[in-house]
């Protein structure tokens, strides 16, 4: 199993608008110490920055972890867009396509595509509005489609929600979408595992959950949010990581990016983690898969 220096989690945001109090990076180095933040720009995080910095100033053998979906829904219907001929045939297509759709919308934001007039009709965009092709003809769930990586991860016991559905305070739709926009224009920077192979060295990018990341180190339960200083440092503890200095509150964004950072660093390393079972070439090409979810 290779070895990195630097772990890097990133909780990100597909809200609109040019900066983010959503977005929070967290590096923990690989000799040890605490997980510290990543201090953004004096106005806050905007997307452009993360993608600069994932380009331009990142330590070459970093593993990164980043709170969204790197693809869709594709196993179930052999598509991701069943019905659509434009439907792309891999993860790097599908970013692709986004990408140029959205072309003209600021801020690596998404709202060009949510409102395509074909693309639209798989989202569920509020809780009236759903698109006539959110659900298989013949789902056996009215929550929308999933990856097979998500059926593992409601195996471990976590809850993720389709990154069909655009409503809601756990949907991860737009971070997704946005992400998928990032995640194009830093082909040939760095790899996104499992859509490239595990490079023997050089920047790595994988999906994470906070949720997996939580509780498959050893903390969480029920309780996946830690929103004090002191309940962040029983778990970076339980994480062999030291903790950080503070008291009191600590807004769940960069708790989320603290302690996923110390998470990438305890199990980085696990050859488990980089071989789930049910995954295959063809989901690895067209799905991706989450990071912990084995």
């Amino acid at each position: 199993m290779r070895s990195f220096t630097h772990f890097l989690a990133i909780d990100w945001s597909g809200a609109k608008g040019e900066r983010h109090k959503g977005i929070a990076l967290a590096l923990a180095d690989a000799s040890g110490g605490p997980p510290v933040l990543v201090s953004p720009p004096a106005r806050g995080w905007a997307r452009e920055d993360v993608l600069a910095l994932l380009r331009e100033d990142l330590p070459h053998d970093t593993l990164v972890g980043m709170d969204l979906g790197i693809s869709l829904p594709f196993a179930d219907a052999e598509s991701f867009f069943p019905g659509w001929s434009a439907s792309p045939s891999d993860a790097r297509e599908l970013w692709a396509l986004i990408d140029d759709i959205c072309r003209g919308d600021p801020h690596l934001e998404c709202g060009s595509f949510v409102a395509h007039p074909e693309a639209s009709r798989y989202f569920r965009h509020a809780k009236d509005h759903v698109g006539d092709r959110f659900h298989l003809p013949d789902a056996a769930t009215r929550e929308g489609r999933f990856r097979v990586a998500e059926q593992a991860q409601r195996a471990q016991g976590v809850r993720p929600v389709s990154n069909f559905n655009l409503v809601g305070a756990a949907q991860v739709g737009k971070s997704s979408l946005t992400g998928m926009r990032m995640l194009h224009r830093l082909q040939g920077h760095v790899s996104v595992w499992p859509i490239d192979a595990l490079p023997q060295e050089g920047p790595v990018v994988v999906e994470m959950y906070t949720s997996i990341a939580a509780r498959g180190g050893g903390v969480g339960g029920a309780k996946t949010k830690l929103r004090t200083y002191e309940d962040l440092n029983a778990a970076l503890s339980q994480l062999d990581s030291p903790g950080v200095r503070g008291e009191g509150p600590i807004d769940d964004h960069s708790s989320d990016a603290l302690v996923t950072a110390a998470w990438l660093r305890k199990i980085g390393h696990e050859p488990a983690y980089w071989r789930p079972e049910d995954l295959s070439p063809d989901i690895a090409r067209t799905e991706g898969w989450t990071f912990g979810a084995v």
